[in-house]
């Protein structure tokens, strides 16, 4: 029986969002005993309700809410209300990702040293190293079921991979293969194995892929200190005159506001949503937002440097049968400037469904060359670019002058490309383009960036305070009983997808909470 926790327990962690972040650190916790009430904006779909078609699935997963967007991104002038799209409900974008699940390169723990002096970079190493965190990211793997570690075997190959392998070993690439995913590839933590059904973007109705949503929840219920109030949207977080933070009020199922006190709060809304509630918490103390004495609160968002290769094929390919992203390459993702960017970039299997296509393809395309792409769908095969991009202070979420249905300031997101990043995606649609040439492609085309995509930054870790945000715990530097516990806190991006490393750090996180909790420090 799932516990139900008064709105006046002064004894309980707060965590706003149940996605990788939150709905991890809410189990972790329970499971060491500590009464957690998590708060989510969204509903609660179990796997069962989950819908096999595109449409229908962003209807009813999507963050609808109002955004808006700016900066010179191509994004904000095709997709002004979409600048980023993340999933609303219990889960979060667990129930949405692909599953993709690597470590973070050592030498991306320390870009300031590595990379240098960037110009428009704001480069910062991150206030921990490879080492401090692979005993978490092991336990991490673990939990998650992640493949090609712990003795779990890949999954197997598309005919989408197929294609991908012939040409990596054509350009000479030496690492591919079904990459490392949280999926499972035989029945393990009583789920099932992947079927290979190609819906993972629309949540895995088999329960194959990890998600918070049938994992980490149930499991923290279980133990009578979870509850989970779905469809509970935070409008802000309080604190009194000593600089503790001591509840939030959120807006119930109802639209009614309550208020839950706190001993601690931490906040998991993905890099969008943290920043604009520690923003929309603005006081009379803090008028610059919660935990914004250094003014970083917001900046240096990232979203991965994206692109994707699409091939033209003269046999069919059906690259949408079998697990979407279960295939990498990995050579490109080192850092070697010779190439002319710092950093590096990964390939990934990707396969849109026909009407998101359509729809992504090149926006506003008209004329035989969008139309034969799309009547040759059955012949296309498909990678996606996912690299590092450069943090650059501007680049940043603010509260715009709109405002959402409960009166809320929205989330303006402002993006401008940097020229690293320009640089890297050339380079991948290049090596792309020769790929699928090499394996007798008759026609490739590379497609710009998608709304959705990873959002990292705008609360990040520092060792100094004037830096960034938070510590190297998660815990913010100005209020130490207030936390982040999303992809917000990553100082730097990486070219891995960012799941593993949110999970594997919540996980430590978790430890610091009810160890600093029994200490009575916080």
């Amino acid at each position: 029986m799932a516990a139900r926790f008064s709105l006046d327990d002064e004894s309980v962690v707060v965590i706003v969002g149940s996605g990788a972040g939150g709905g991890t650190l809410g189990n972790e916790l329970a499971q060491k005993g500590i009464k957690v009430v998590i708060l989510e904006a969204g509903a609660r779909h179990e796997y069962d309700d989950f819908i096999n078609n595109e449409w229908a699935s962003f209807s009813q997963l999507s963050w609808g809410d109002a955004r808006t967007a700016s900066g010179s991104w191509r994004v904000a002038k095709d997709f002004p209300h979409l600048p980023a799209w993340i999933v609303k409900a219990v889960g979060g974008s667990t129930t949405h990702w692909a599953g993709a699940s690597l470590r973070f390169q050592e030498h991306e723990f320390k870009t300031a040293t590595t990379y240098g002096n960037l110009a428009g970079a704001n480069l910062l190493d991150w206030p921990l190293t490879l080492a401090e965190l692979e005993p978490y990211y092991a336990r991490a793997e673990e939990k998650m079921g992640v493949t090609r570690t712990g003795g779990r075997p890949g999954l197997p190959g598309n005919n989408n991979f197929k294609i991908m392998k012939a040409g990596a070993t054509k350009l000479g690439y030496k690492e591919c293969n079904t990459g490392h995913m949280a999926i499972n590839s035989r029945p393990r933590d009583n789920r099932n194995s992947c079927q290979q059904t190609g819906f993972c973007f629309q949540g895995c109705k088999w329960g194959a892929k990890w998600s918070t949503l049938y994992t980490e929840i149930p499991k923290g219920e279980a133990t009578g200190k979870l509850e989970v109030r779905p469809e509970s949207h935070v409008a802000h977080i309080e604190h009194d005159a000593s600089d503790r933070v001591t509840g939030v009020v959120y807006f119930d199922k109802d639209g009614k506001i309550q208020r839950q006190k706190a001993r601690i709060v931490a906040v998991a809304g993905n890099s969008i949503e943290s920043p604009r509630l520690l923003l929309n918490s603005a006081s009379s103390k803090f008028p610059d937002g919660l935990a914004n004495s250094s003014g970083q609160v917001g900046r240096n968002y990232m979203r991965h440097v994206t692109g994707s290769v699409y091939g033209l094929f003269e046999k069919p390919v059906h690259m949408y049968r079998g697990t979407t992203m279960a295939g990498i390459i990995r050579d490109e993702a080192r850092h070697d400037p010779s190439r002319g960017f710092a950093g590096g970039y990964e390939f990934e299997t990707i396969s849109l469904g026909l009407p998101f296509m359509a729809a992504f393809l090149d926006p506003g395309a008209w004329g035989r060359e969008f139309t034969t792409a799309l009547d040759s769908y059955s012949n296309l095969a498909g990678m996606w670019i996912v690299g590092e991009d450069m943090p650059q202070e501007t680049n940043r979420i603010t509260l715009s002058e709109t405002k959402d249905r409960f009166g809320l300031a929205v989330a303006d997101v402002h993006v401008d490309d940097h020229a690293n990043d320009i640089a890297m995606r050339a380079h991948g649609y290049g090596q792309g383009r020769k790929l699928y040439e090499a394996v007798g492609a008759t026609r490739v085309f590379p497609t710009p960036p998608y709304p959705s995509t990873h959002n990292l930054g705008t609360n990040r870790m520092s060792e100094k305070p004037r830096d960034g945000v938070v510590n190297k715990w998660g815990q913010t530097h100005d209020i130490k009983n207030l936390f982040v516990s999303d992809g917000s806190q990553f100082t730097t991006g990486g070219a891995e997808n960012p799941t593993l490393t949110i999970v594997t750090l919540a996980i430590r996180q978790a430890e610091f909470i009810a160890a600093q909790m029994q200490q009575n420090a916080i």
